[in-house]
């Protein structure tokens, strides 16, 4: 198998319930608080008006919706 293949059959699994629940219960680390924080405000740099981060989602969704199923080729 080869690792894409490896990689999605990995990603696609079903998770039972108690992985569920062991992966929502975990505690956020200090570190990830502190780079999901990074990442918001660097964005609200970026696009600092609801106007701008509106726009960038829709050029975003664009984006997805043109490149959708290229990876399962």
């Amino acid at each position: 198998m080869s690792n894409v293949a490896s990689l999605a059959s990995f990603s696609n699994r079903e998770l039972d319930p108690d992985e569920v629940r062991a992966y929502l219960e975990a505690p956020i680390s200090d570190a990830e608080r502190n780079e999901v924080l990074a990442l918001v405000a660097w964005f609200r740099r970026r696009y600092p008006t609801p106007a701008e981060r509106l726009a960038y989602v829709r050029r975003a969704y664009a984006r997805w919706q043109r490149t959708l199923g290229i990876g399962a080729q």
